[in-house]
């Protein structure tokens, strides 16, 4: 009933139960997306997988991804007539690479956002460089890593936390079309007592300068 309640949910990261139906199957459909699409620049891996998941989550998700034995191995022991509503069931043959996991949480994000200057080691980027040691267990592998470089400075080396700089409130000046407010403001007005007015995140209300960040060519408004 909460999910479409007015300011439901939110977002909270919760504890996930193997057993439970409905987050079984919310696991099971993020993790069927990843691995039943082909073209990784088409899929980010976010917070938002489970859905309300923490994002100290991640090297687990990209052991599953990787890794199709240890994948099987935890498909069993959720909910199995949840996962009989997805193909996972199926022992999908697909694990990404190296490279696929870069792009789903690097050069992916970046290019949808349009940061030109995240995402890669090329001419012009940030400097922003993370070095793994490698491991058969991705999980281990992604948790620590040995060296984190950012803007060229090394704040975490040999596993260890040397340094923690404030990081810069990225703001993308996406357009839209205007025209859509006369749709959605009736439908506030009847459903909602929270006006459309009330969602719109004004430039004075931020805690601090945002750098505005052009929306990325033909990736704006996916």
């Amino acid at each position: 009933a909460d999910l479409e309640a007015e300011t439901g949910c939110g977002i909270v990261p919760f504890a996930y139960r193997e057993r439970n139906y409905v987050h079984a199957l919310q696991w099971g459909i993020g993790l069927e997306l990843f691995l039943l699409s082909r073209d990784p620049w088409r899929v980010v891996l976010s917070t938002d997988h489970p859905n309300g998941g923490s994002f100290l989550s991640y090297p687990r998700l990209i052991r599953l991804l990787m890794d199709r034995e240890f994948r099987n191995e935890q498909i069993g022991r959720v909910n199995q007539k949840a996962i009989g509503r997805t193909v996972l069931r199926d022992d999908l043959e697909r694990e990404y690479t190296l490279g696929e996991i870069a792009i789903v949480t690097r050069a992916g994000p970046a290019r949808l956002l349009g940061l030109a200057d995240k995402g890669h080691l090329g001419v012009g980027a940030d400097a922003d460089v993370t070095v793994y040691s490698e491991h058969e267990d991705r999980e281990q592998m992604f948790a620590t890593p040995r060296y984190v470089i950012k803007g060229g400075r090394v704040i975490v080396e040999d596993g260890e936390l040397r340094e923690a700089p404030a990081g810069d409130l990225l703001r993308v000046a996406a357009d839209h079309d205007q025209e859509i407010e006369r749709t959605l403001r009736p439908l506030f007005e009847e459903h909602y007592s929270v006006q459309l007015a009330n969602y719109p995140v004004r430039e004075p209300w931020l805690l601090e300068p945002a750098r505005r960040v052009p929306a990325g060519g033909s990736w704006s408004g996916r």
